[in-house]
């Protein structure tokens, strides 16, 4: 079974930190949010208590298949500023193993030179900082997906950018099952 660990700090914006992980759940893939503060409960950007399953300093992150980073301003700031993260972030993206942010969040790949060269997208607010760090911003997209890196725009997006994450896992024939089941897009 494919693993996913969804990490939320302060300010994660909540329905792209929730979306993902819903759907995730419902394709059967294993999902663990984790805190990278210092406890297991959060407050949203929108000051919704959220309680993590775990704390960073307790797993190991060679159990998962893939890391995913929701935005929100003050969200993406302390998920920047965590250095066991990042490091994480890098080594996964050398193993080829999969990486995923949405709205703000893709712009601590590009501040570790992860989309150097990349095509990408985000929050329309930071293809500046994706194109200063290098990143081929794709304006017309709401997720997109460069082999083992997946982003996103905004909280707007979350639904297509849970369906990807599916698929990244578990097949687009997953994904697409479960798009008919939710009831998202054209029928």
């Amino acid at each position: 079974m494919a693993k996913a660990a969804v990490f939320i700090a302060d300010g994660s914006e909540e329905v792209e930190a929730l979306t993902p992980i819903d759907l995730l759940r419902r394709a059967k893939v294993e999902v663990d949010i984790v805190s990278i503060m210092p406890s297991l409960e959060i407050v949203s950007s929108r000051n919704i208590k959220i309680t993590a399953d775990k704390l960073i300093g307790d797993i190991n992150f060679d159990d998962y298949d893939l890391l995913v980073l929701p935005g929100g301003v003050k969200g993406t700031n302390n998920l920047s500023a965590c250095e066991l993260l990042k490091e994480n972030l890098v080594k996964f993206n050398e193993q080829g193993k999969g990486i995923a942010a949405i709205c703000a969040a893709p712009t601590v790949f590009a501040g570790i030179g992860l989309l150097n060269g990349k095509d990408a997208t985000c929050n329309p607010g930071c293809w500046g900082e994706l194109r200063k760090n290098g990143a081929n911003v794709i304006e017309d997209s709401k997720v997109f997906v460069n082999g083992n890196v997946i982003t996103s725009q905004a909280m707007g997006t979350s639904v297509d950018f849970g369906l990807a994450l599916v698929a990244y896992l578990c097949g687009e024939e997953e994904a697409e099952e479960l798009r008919k089941t939710i009831r998202f897009g054209a029928i």
